[in-house]
């Protein structure tokens, strides 16, 4: 997989790279309002999160987020906490809130046990693709679910991106709704991804991620849903037969700042939230580029057969019509925000 091994080569680099720009800057005990740049007077903020260095996740996001808000020179640098080495997801998430934490990159369904409604991100063909959500994003729309954190947490969320779209693997073909009658489908544990589930008609099954792999190889459940870059590190295709391309949700990250974004001055967070803007990017391109490597070298090999032609519209007209009948209140409001931005 040469193509796979160069990408990842260059996120390695990427990840590697020193702060050199940072040395000289003090960490922590600065004035948050001097704002000039001085050596003496940098503020630094934690950055935590769960990835490994390898992954875009880290490389291509909260890299490229320390490094732009270094060259914007505004008195404030970030420390990278990655691979989970403040904690796990639920534990940083308290953390963030309580403003031991400074900054952390979580998934939308995680955060939904702070608010609720902020995982509708992650529901079912809410978004049409990674720029839907992007749009959504930088609408007056998305200020539902933003201010709605921020008021239910006191956590300011500065960016969100597509940490890849999420497909079907199973032993017989998945190109219909009819075709998921019958077939136990892995879902993870979280209310919002059983809501899929059923959303999407399937028989969900809950099995840790770390069973995952002998449960397929067991017979234990027939079928899982997962990024490209999780079914190629899990070797999925060793135990399933069919990739099937349903796109049926985005894997959201969203980069949140805790109550100490109340105490940045204004050229900080102008900088950090551009910081952020041009790390969406660059995950978005990253993982993409990564995924579609990934995808040529499987349609060409015979590790297992690609379905091209899941009925995605099939799909999501049913999703929408069963989000729209049972999400209520702000969920119902978000999921009616997110839709009307689609393209």
């Amino acid at each position: 997989m040469t193509a796979r091994r160069n990408k990842r080569t260059m996120w390695i680099a990427l990840a590697a790279a020193p702060a050199l720009m940072l040395v000289g800057c003090t960490s922590g005990g600065g004035d948050a309002d001097s704002g000039t740049g001085d050596e003496t007077e940098v503020r630094t903020l934690q950055l935590a999160h769960s990835y490994t260095e390898e992954q875009p996740q880290h490389a291509c996001g909260a890299q490229v987020i320390a490094d732009e808000v270094a060259a914007a020179d505004v008195g404030l640098e970030i420390e990278i906490f990655p691979a989970s080495q403040l904690g796990g997801d639920a534990d940083r998430i308290a953390l963030v809130a309580s403003g031991d934490i400074d900054m952390d990159i979580q998934g939308a369904s995680a955060l939904g046990a702070v608010y609720e409604p902020i995982s509708v991100l992650d529901a079912a063909y809410a978004f049409d693709d990674a720029d839907h959500l992007a749009a959504f994003m930088a609408s007056d729309e998305s200020s539902v679910l933003v201010d709605g954190f921020k008021e239910a947490s006191g956590v300011q969320v500065v960016g969100v991106w597509s940490a890849g779209e999420r497909h079907f693997t199973s032993n017989t073909p998945i190109r219909t709704p009819e075709d998921l009658d019958g077939v136990r489908m892995r879902f993870p544990g979280s209310p919002q991804y059983l809501m899929n589930a059923e959303a999407l008609g399937a028989d969900a099954t809950e099995v840790a991620y770390e069973e995952l792999y002998l449960a397929l190889q067991q017979g234990t459940v027939d079928a899982q849903e997962n990024p490209i870059t999780n079914i190629l590190a899990q070797s999925f295709y060793e135990v399933q037969d069919y990739l099937n391309l349903s796109a049926h949700q985005l894997n959201t990250n969203l980069v949140i700042v805790s109550p100490v974004w109340d105490e940045l001055t204004e050229e900080q967070q102008e900088a950090l939230t551009a910081a952020t803007e041009t790390a969406v990017t660059s995950v978005t391109e990253c993982i993409e580029e990564e995924a579609e490597a990934t995808l040529d070298e499987w349609r060409s090999g015979d590790d297992w057969e690609v379905i091209e032609d899941v009925d995605r519209e099939a799909f999501q007209e049913m999703t929408v019509a069963y989000f729209e009948e049972n999400y209520t209140g702000d969920s119902l409001e978000v999921f009616e925000a997110i839709r009307a931005t689609a393209p």
